[in-house]
This record gives C-alpha cells, sequence and structure tokens, in this order.
C-alpha cells in the first residue's frame, strides 16, 4: 500500500492533518489509529466521561502511568491519553480554551517566528464554528463547533459569584480580549444538527461525517505503528501491525506523527531517531542520533479540593443520584439538552498568583461532583470539587522507552514539583481556592471537606505531594524551534530526517496557560495549511 502522506495518530492533530491533506483530490493519505472508531456511546455522551477518565475498565484509554515522582512522595502519577479517533479530545471535558494571547508571542520571542499571536489567530477562527457567532476574535463556520452549556448547575453561577467576592471579576468569554477572571467554559460540544448535544470530538469534527468516506482518504483503525521506515536520511513509511499481519504503508511525500506528547517521542525512538543512550539501552540500530527527543515534558500539574453538598442538585453517584442521571440521561437523547450534557467542569477561573505577573499563571476548574484521583476513588454523596493548577510551571521532565516493543507504554517522568517555585505557585493557588470555596455563596451547598487538614502550610505542603496529580495536559516531547534543542523546524519537519513531520502537542516550545485541544488543533490546521500551500 502506497500513499502520498501517511499520518501516525488519529487524535485531535491527526483528524485535522487527515482532513485537511485529503482536501486535494490530487494527493492520497492514509491515517493510522490504535484505537476503534470514536463513535461510541462512551464518547458521544459528556457525561459518560468519568467512565472513560478512570482507566478502570479501559474504554478508549491508554491509562499511562508515570515513574514514581520524587516531588509527589515517590507516587506513580496516572496519564489517561485518548485511544480512538479523536484522541483526547475524546475522552476530555470538553473545554474549548486557547491560552493567553500572549502565550503565543512568548513563542515568537523564543525563536519560532510565525506562530504569534497574530498569526496563529486566523486558524483558531478557521477551526471554529462558535454558536455565539464570528468576531474579531472567533470563527462561526468551522468544523469544530463550540457551543455555550446547555444547562449548568446553580451552583456553578455560586462558584462565579464567590470568586468575585475574591475580586476575581467575572469573565463571559476566556477566549475574548482578556484570559483574566471567572466564568462557565465554553466547550467542544455540537449546538445544531442531528448530533446536537453530542461531544464534538476532533473525530466528530473532522471525519465522521462524510470526510471520512473520500476516495482519497484511507482510515485504519486498531491498527499499532511499530516504527518509521527510513531509507538513506528519509522516512518511506510506516511499518504497522493490523488485522494480525505487519504491514508496511509506504509514504511517497510525507510521514506525519500525531502521537501526542508520548506517542510520537516514543515512535521515534522506536524508529532509531532519538538520544543515542536511550537507543543502545533498548537494543535499537541509531539511525539519527537527537538527544533532545522526549526532552521538555512539560504538564499541569493540579490540586483538588472536594466537599460533600447539602443539596442534591448536583452529581452523587448513590442511587438517587444515579436516578437523577438516568433521568436526565433520557432527556439527552431526545433534544440533546439538560444536565446530562455537562462537561462536569462548568466554570473556571484564570488569575495571578502575585498582581506582578503579566497574566493570568493560575487556573481553576469548578467540578459539580466530587472528584478523587482521577474517579478511581469512588464517592456514593452528591457534592463538588475544585481543582487549581500552576499554568506555566518551571519543571522539565521526560519521555522514554521502557522496552523496544511499539505495543509498551513510554516511559513518563514529568518531574513534578523539582522546581521549587512550581510549589510555591501551586500553594498559593490552593490558598485562592479554598477562600473561593469557603465564600459564602457557596455555604448552601457546602458539607463537609473531603480532605481537611490544619490549614498550616506544612499540611498544605504534605497534601499536595499526597493526592497532587496531572490534568492531563503534556507537551513539549519534540519542540519545535532554530535553537539547538529544538527536535522540529517551525514547519514541523524533524530536523536531520527528509519527509517526517511531528505534528501535535509535543511540539509546543512552551506549555500554554490554559488547556491544550484547541491549541493542538490550530497547530494542525497551521501546518497542513503551510503543506497545501507548498
Amino acid at each position: 500500500m502506497k500513499y502520498d502522506y501517511v499520518i501516525v495518530g488519529g487524535g485531535s492533530a491527526g483528524c485535522v492533518m487527515a482532513a485537511r491533506l485529503s482536501e486535494d483530490k490530487d494527493v492520497s493519505v492514509c491515517l493510522i489509529e490504535a484505537g476503534g472508531q470514536g463513535r461510541d456511546i462512551f464518547i458521544r455522551a459528556p457525561a459518560l466521561v468519568a467512565t472513560m477518565i478512570s482507566g478502570r475498565p479501559k474504554i478508549n484509554n491508554y491509562a499511562f502511568q508515570t515513574v514514581p515522582q520524587d516531588g509527589l512522595n515517590g507516587r506513580k502519577g496516572y496519564q489517561p491519553r485518548g485511544k480512538a479517533l479523536g484522541g483526547s479530545s475524546a475522552i476530555n471535558a470538553m473545554l474549548y480554551v486557547r491560552g493567553d494571547q500572549r502565550d503565543y508571542d512568548e513563542w515568537a520571542d523564543l525563536g519560532c517566528e510565525g506562530w504569534d499571536w497574530a498569526s496563529v489567530l486566523p486558524y483558531f477562527q478557521k477551526a471554529e464554528g462558535n454558536m455565539r457567532g464570528a468576531d474579531d476574535l472567533h470563527g462561526a463556520d468551522g468544523p469544530l463547533q463550540v457551543a455555550d452549556q446547555s444547562a449548568p448547575r446553580t451552583i456553578t453561577q455560586a462558584f462565579i459569584d464567590a470568586a468575585g467576592e475574591q475580586q476575581i471579576r467575572h469573565n463571559p468569554d476566556f477566549n475574548g480580549p482578556e484570559l483574566e477572571g471567572a466564568g462557565h467554559y465554553q466547550v467542544t460540544q455540537f449546538h445544531k444538527g442531528p448530533m446536537k448535544g453530542e461531544r464534538c470530538s476532533a473525530a466528530a469534527a473532522y471525519l465522521h461525517r462524510d470526510v471520512r468516506h473520500r476516495s482519497n482518504l484511507t482510515i485504519l483503525t486498531k491498527a499499532q505503528a511499530q516504527r518509521v521506515v527510513l531509507g538513506e536520511g528519509r522516512a518511506t513509511g510506516v511499518e504497522v501491525r493490523h488485522s494480525g499481519q505487519l504491514k508496511k504503508i509506504e509514504a511517497g511525500r510525507e510521514v506525519i506523527l500525531s502521537a501526542g506528547a508520548f506517542g510520537s517521542p516514543q515512535l521515534l525512538m522506536l524508529s532509531g531517531i532519538g538520544p543515542h543512550e536511550e537507543l543502545t539501552a533498548q537494543g535499537i540500530p541509531v539511525r539519527h542520533d537527537a538527544p533532545f527527543v522526549g526532552k521538555n515534558l512539560q504538564d499541569h500539574l493540579d490540586y483538588v479540593m472536594s466537599y460533600h453538598s447539602k443539596r442534591d442538585d448536583v452529581v452523587g453517584l448513590g442511587p438517587k443520584g444515579l436516578w437523577q442521571l438516568a433521568r436526565d440521561g433520557w432527556r439527552w437523547r431526545k433534544d440533546g439538552t439538560g444536565p446530562f450534557a455537562t462537561p462536569f467542569a462548568e466554570g473556571g477561573a484564570f488569575f495571578k498568583s502575585d498582581p506582578s505577573q503579566d497574566r493570568p499563571d493560575l487556573q481553576l476548574h469548578f467540578v459539580v461532583g466530587i472528584v478523587d484521583d482521577h474517579m478511581r476513588k469512588i464517592h456514593l454523596a452528591h457534592g463538588f470539587s475544585c481543582h487549581v493548577c500552576v499554568l506555566r510551571p518551571e519543571s522539565r521532565g521526560s519521555v522514554g522507552l521502557n522496552s523496544a516493543k511499539a505495543g509498551d507504554a513510554p516511559r513518563i517522568d514529568p518531574q513534578y514539583l523539582s522546581q521549587p517555585a512550581d510549589l510555591e505557585k501551586l500553594m498559593k493557588g490552593a490558598r485562592r481556592m479554598e477562600q473561593i470555596l469557603t465564600a459564602p455563596p457557596l455555604e448552601p451547598w457546602r458539607g463537609k471537606q473531603l480532605y481537611p487538614h490544619d490549614g498550616s502550610d506544612a499540611a498544605l505542603e504534605r497534601d499536595i505531594r499526597k493526592r497532587a496529580d496531572t490534568i492531563y495536559h503534556p507537551v513539549g516531547t519534540c519542540k519545535m524551534g532554530v535553537d539547538d534543542e529544538a527536535v522540529v523546524d517551525l514547519q514541523a519537519r524533524v530536523r536531520g530526517v527528509r519527509g517526517l513531520r511531528v505534528v501535535d502537542a509535543s511540539i509546543m516550545p512552551r506549555l500554554v496557560g490554559g488547556n491544550t485541544n484547541a491549541p493542538t488543533i490550530m497547530i494542525a490546521e497551521k501546518i497542513a495549511d503551510s503543506m497545501r500551500a507548498g
């Protein structure tokens, strides 16, 4: 089998690349995805995200673990990643957030010319189909439907009011002129058409309609890429295990890796492209010594506070709560509306740890249920939770190999809290979060706290090290740039290997100050456009 372009990974970036490149009828495209079609009810129904995120069982989820983290008392962190067409956009909370505009200007300052805010904004707009319509910052006609929540709970407005009492102003649009403030998140959810109320994953947005039937687009699901095939310094194809057979899929023009911040560096190394010592330790012949493949891993470490609720108009998993969910599910099946359409993280806030900061460096996710250890510890009571994360951590980790087998998990070492400044900021954010959660507007709901402590700095630090973990935003492991540490150039081409690109969150030189799904889609839109323009 031979195609012009072979794309590995049908996640947020891979779906965009497959759809946009195949718009040219004169080229052929093959998209390879290790998971399934991404069309099951667990993905389509927003409220069922809770059944996938825990990884117990592994439904559309790789459910990776990190190596033991010194900063987290030697605990292994948990890293859910989507395994289906749509990738992690199929199992996330659907939040549509771009980050601060200055994040992209900072990319340009780091040497990524053409990736400043003014240059990337048109690609956010191109992707976006916002129900509020088009304006100077938003698009209305893009494939990715962006919606206001149809039925946010009353408690979410109380959270916003409580944030206001702590001098965090209301922000009606986190993707507007300013990021700072508190408000309801917009979500990647169908707001019109027969799929109204369903999750709008990247696959649903870009592939699941007529696109997937294009004669020049082949989509292979449940196909595990083994390695990139190289010949004379050039990528010539991909070796894939599909339907029990090992196959070579040839690429006449390019191989594009869109396997994510963990999968893309892993596949490069399995192909002999990476740090010499990492490859030789696994017996992999070195085809191109690239010492910074897998380095520069950045992620948002997250700390959660949860409370039982005195009212039952939030999510609970006891008999009454399950009955409420079932009733709401029936309504959702009828018209796509109601509480079952929830992202759970209905509200949020962005604020500064210190007034001297030029932009928000802390983020809150307010959740209308109890979240404990990524839903791996179940509480039957009604309740609510809030997450806080440091938006631009200084800690840097890495991705490596546990073995030379493509089906094995990569070695993930985020090095959480390895830089003291990250803990200092996280503690400041936790203090501010607690002030919001104990403010009068939330008093009608607020019951006992799930993990109380004595309030001292020492106790808070112990609790952070005991319970903090990812909020699912790993990036940076195939860094884009012009310096010696860059793995790819400004067009996402792997340096030193012709015919090979990496297009996904792994190429971000620095983590953006917000959720990473929308920026990943933007990256793919921009690279696809430059490729088609020649």
